[in-house]
C-alpha cells in the first residue's frame, strides 16, 4: 500500500498521472462537467489515442515524462502534420524567403496550434473545475482571431482587425453552419435533423445585439453626414466604446447563464459519448503544471506566428493579386479555423447538430460580444481611434447573415437545403469582396475607356 502511494505521488509531481488513479477517481462533475464546452467536443473529434507503449519502457523517469509529454501533444492529434510548417515560417521569416511563403506557412502552422490550445484548457479543467474550464475556454476558444488583432493593432491596421473579425464571424455563421448543414442533411437524406433551439436562440440573441451595436455607429456617422453638421470622428468614437462596453456586459452575462443558472442548457449536448470513435476525455493525460507550461509556449508560439500573419499580409495581397479585404475576410478564416470547421462538419455527420450549433454559433458569439470589443477597448488603451464602424458594405453583410441564419433555425429542424442556401450566401458574399478587390480597372479609366468608345459607335450609327 505504502509503494502504491509512493507511485501515485510520484506521478502527480511529474505531471503524468491520470488524476482518476488517484483517490478513487475524479468526481462526477470533474469528469463530465469540467468546462467542456461544443468548442472542446469539435476540437476531440480530430484527435487520436497516443500509444505509450514503447515510452513506458524508458527507464529515466525525466526522460519517459517528457517523451510521453511530447507525444501526447504533437502525435495526439490528426493535424500532426501540420506542425513542421510552424519552424519552417520562422526559417522563411529568419532567412528572407518570399514574404507571401512566410504568410502560407505562418497560416498553416497556426491550424494545429489553435486546435492544441482547445485540448490543453481542457486538460487544464480537469483540474481547476467545470466553472474555470468554463471561463478558460471562452477566453481562449478564439485565441488565434484575438491576438492576430491585437497584432493587428499594434502595427495601426485597423482595416485588417476589422476585416479578419468580420470574416470569421461571416466564416463561422455561414460557411461552417452552412456546410455542416448541407453534408448532414445529405448524409441523413430521408430523415429530418432536429436539434435544441434554447442555446440557437441564446447565441443568435447576442449576436443580434451585436449587429445593433454594429449599426448603430454606422447610422450615426449617416445621419449626422446627411444633414449641415461636419463630420467628426470624435462622436461616432464615443458611441462605439460605449456600445463595446455593453457588449462586453452581454458577453459576461452569458458566460454566467452558461456557467451558472442555466448550465443545463449547454450541457445536454455533450454528454457521454462513448459509442462513438472520438477520443475520450474523462480523464486527463497530462498533469497541471505541464499543461499550463505547454499553454503558455503554445500562445507564445501563436503570437509569432500571428505577428508574421499581420507582416506579410499585404505581400500575399500583392503576390496572389488578391485584396488585402478578400485574403481577411475569406482566406483568413478558412484556413485558421480549419480544425474547429472540421470538427463542426463531423458531429452534423453523426446527426448531433447541437455539438455543430455550439462550434459554429458560439464561436461567432464569441468574436462578435468579446474579440470585438475588446480590440475596441485595448484600441482605446493604445491610443488608436478605432471604432464600431465596419462601414456600409461589411456592416451589412454581417446582419444579413445573422438575420438569415435566424430564420434558417427558427423551427429547431434541418435539412441539406437550409445548408446549400446559407453556402450560396458565402459564396455572393466572397465574390462582392474578390470583385471589391479589383476596382483598380475602374480608377484606371478602362471602363470608362469602354464606355466611351460603345457610345461613339452609337453615334456614329
Amino acid at each position: 500500500m505504502a509503494s502504491t502511494g509512493s507511485n501515485s505521488a510520484g506521478g502527480l509531481e511529474t505531471g503524468l498521472i491520470k488524476p482518476s488513479s488517484v483517490g478513487g477517481g475524479l468526481s462526477k462533475e470533474m469528469r463530465h462537467g469540467h468546462g467542456r464546452t461544443a468548442h472542446n467536443m469539435s476540437s476531440s473529434s480530430l484527435r487520436k489515442k497516443s500509444d505509450l507503449s514503447l515510452v513506458s519502457k524508458v527507464r529515466c523517469g525525466f526522460l519517459r515524462n517528457l517523451l510521453a509529454n511530447l507525444q501526447e501533444i504533437f502525435l495526439g492529434t490528426k493535424l500532426f502534420v501540420l506542425f513542421p510548417a510552424v519552424p519552417l515560417a520562422i526559417v522563411a521569416q529568419s532567412y528572407g524567403f518570399g514574404r507571401a511563403w512566410v504568410f502560407t506557412l505562418s497560416l498553416l502552422g497556426l491550424t494545429p496550434l489553435a486546435e492544441r490550445v482547445s485540448f490543453l484548457t481542457e486538460q487544464i479543467a480537469f483540474y481547476t473545475g467545470s466553472t474555470v474550464g468554463g471561463l478558460l475556454n471562452a477566453t481562449c476558444g478564439n485565441a488565434t482571431e484575438l491576438i492576430i488583432a491585437l497584432f493587428a493593432l499594434y502595427k495601426g491596421k485597423i482595416d485588417v482587425v476589422k476585416f479578419s473579425l468580420i470574416g470569421s464571424i461571416l466564416s463561422n455563421l455561414l460557411l461552417v453552419l452552412g456546410t455542416s448543414l448541407f453534408c448532414g442533411g445529405i448524409t441523413n437524406l430521408r430523415k429530418e435533423q432536429s436539434f435544441d433551439r434554447k442555446q440557437a436562440d441564446v447565441n443568435t440573441g447576442l449576436l443580434m445585439l451585436g449587429a445593433l451595436c454594429h449599426l448603430l455607429p454606422l447610422m450615426f456617422r449617416y445621419a449626422v453626414s446627411s444633414g449641415e453638421h461636419k463630420v467628426s470622428p470624435l462622436p461616432t468614437l464615443t458611441l462605439s466604446r460605449i456600445c463595446s462596453i455593453v457588449m462586453l456586459v452581454a458577453y459576461v452575462a452569458y458566460l454566467f447563464f452558461q456557467l451558472k443558472t442555466h448550465r443545463q442548457l449547454f450541457e445536454s449536448q455533450v454528454e457521454d459519448d462513448d459509442n462513438d470513435d472520438v477520443v475520450s476525455e474523462d480523464e486527463a493525460v497530462i498533469g497541471f503544471p505541464n499543461a499550463l507550461a505547454w499553454l503558455v509556449g503554445m500562445t507564445i508560439v501563436i503570437a509569432i506566428l500571428s505577428e508574421y500573419v499581420v507582416g506579410t499580409i499585404e505581400a500575399a495581397s500583392e503576390s496572389w493579386s488578391l485584396s488585402v479585404s478578400f485574403i481577411s475576410i475569406i482566406v483568413l478564416p478558412i484556413v485558421g479555423n480549419a480544425a474547429e470547421h472540421a470538427g463542426a462538419i463531423i458531429f452534423a455527420l453523426k446527426n448531433k447538430l447541437d455539438i455543430t450549433l455550439g462550434v459554429s454559433l458560439g464561436s461567432a458569439t464569441q468574436i462578435s460580444m468579446f474579440v470585438v470589443p475588446l480590440s475596441i477597448l485595448v484600441a482605446w488603451i493604445m491610443g488608436i481611434q478605432m471604432d464600431l464602424d465596419f462601414q456600409l458594405l461589411e456592416t451589412g453583410a454581417l446582419v444579413m447573415s445573422i438575420l438569415l441564419v435566424a430564420f434558417i433555425l427558427q423551427d429547431g429542424s434541418s435539412h441539406y437545403l437550409k445548408g446549400f442556401i446559407l453556402l450560396l450566401a458565402y459564396i455572393v458574399i466572397g465574390a462582392c469582396f474578390f470583385v471589391l478587390g479589383g476596382r483598380s480597372d475602374l480608377d484606371n479609366g478602362v471602363n470608362a475607356n469602354a464606355i466611351l468608345a460603345t457610345s461613339n459607335a452609337v453615334m456614329g450609327q
